[in-house]
């Protein structure tokens, strides 16, 4: 199985913060980022690194970036991003001027670009202006409807005495039209890239004069930005395919991600499984059988022990056949092609 690169929508209202965010995931080290934008400008690199349009993605040693005019080009552009030469961990697609939340979300989709998979809409909102440019009561607005994450920005510029009772009323407003959605409250953009993306390591990657280094030392990094809990579970036995879809199609509480590559009774042989669950959105690819299977889960309210069991119910050994549970995990891999 070649390996996908998650594509994330990063989404909001103008002015909201979508490149305040967008810029501190870039400030953090030990991931390869692509980012499609419509403009070079606001995003924070300096200018002499980034050259090139569509047809050859600027090169920014952490990772690659390409400038779109219109939505006509995103296919060509995740198609070159995704290039295994590229060697990214994720691709970020800001919203500016390209589409709505669900016309994004279903740009990425059902895109011909091979070597991609969906990685999750994230939607930011102003905290301070929300009721005066996405919400002006009545319904609630239906670009939360496709989000899996929603960011609250610049929840520190609410005033002290309000600041609960006005993100508690955003966020109920929220989830009138999404009720499992995750939502976050941040100031600064200050989202935990695990939320969002595989972190690969804590280092900078070698040989290379990485953008997040860049960006540190042109305008450090506010500390104190949205941290996530994790949970991990591992066996060298047979999974069960019912037990790991019942775990894929209803995740423990405050799990917003589970990742893993899972061995899985196939009748009389094993089938490899990489797994992946963002929001309420499945993905599931065949690989080659691993040695071990192992399942993580991130999320912000995530109890790690809560999760942890369940992880470890997902991945019980399994003697019998459950022809069942491999329809429905089977199901989940022609969904996800």
């Amino acid at each position: 199985m070649s390996r996908t690169v998650p594509v994330v929508a990063l989404t909001g209202h103008l002015g909201a913060g979508k490149t305040t965010v967008l810029n501190h995931l870039l400030r953090q080290p030990g991931a390869r980022v692509g980012v499609v934008v419509n403009d070079f400008g606001e995003i924070n690199v300096d200018a002499g690194l980034v050259s090139g349009q569509i047809d050859e993605p600027a090169s920014i040693a952490g990772g690659c970036v390409c400038c779109l005019e219109d939505a006509g080009g995103l296919d060509d552009a995740l198609e070159k991003l995704a290039h295994p030469s590229r060697a990214l961990d994720v691709v970020v697609v800001e919203a500016s001027g390209i589409a709505e939340p669900g016309a994004l979300a279903q740009m990425i989709r059902f895109s011909g670009a091979t070597g991609v998979r969906p990685g999750g809409v994230v939607d930011v909102v102003d905290a301070v202006e929300y009721f005066a440019t996405v919400d002006g009561g009545g319904l609630p607005p239906a670009r939360f409807a496709v989000a899996s994450l929603v960011v609250i920005n610049k929840c520190d510029l609410l005033p002290d005495a309000e600041r609960e009772e006005v993100l508690a009323r955003i966020e109920r407003r929220i989830r009138e039209i999404n009720p499992h959605v995750h939502v976050v409250r941040t100031s600064l953009g200050r989202v935990d890239p695990e939320l969002v993306y595989d972190v690969a390591s804590l280092e900078e990657p070698e040989d290379e004069l990485p953008i997040a280094a860049l960006l540190r030392a042109e305008q450090p990094a506010a500390h104190g930005h949205t941290h996530t809990a994790s949970a991990t579970a591992s066996t060298v036995g047979t999974v069960g395919p019912g037990a790991l879809a019942d775990l894929l199609e209803s995740p423990p509480a405050g799990a917003y991600r589970i990742k893993g590559t899972v061995a899985v009774a196939a009748g009389r042989r094993l089938q490899g499984y990489v797994v992946h669950v963002v929001g309420r959105q499945v993905h599931v690819a065949s690989c080659p059988p691993p040695a071990s299977s192992t399942l993580v889960a991130i999320g912000l309210d995530l109890d790690p022990e809560v999760a942890r069991r369940a992880l470890e119910t997902a991945l019980a050994p399994t003697g019998r056949p459950d022809p069942a549970g491999l329809r429905r995990l089977r199901r989940h891999r022609l969904l996800s092609e």
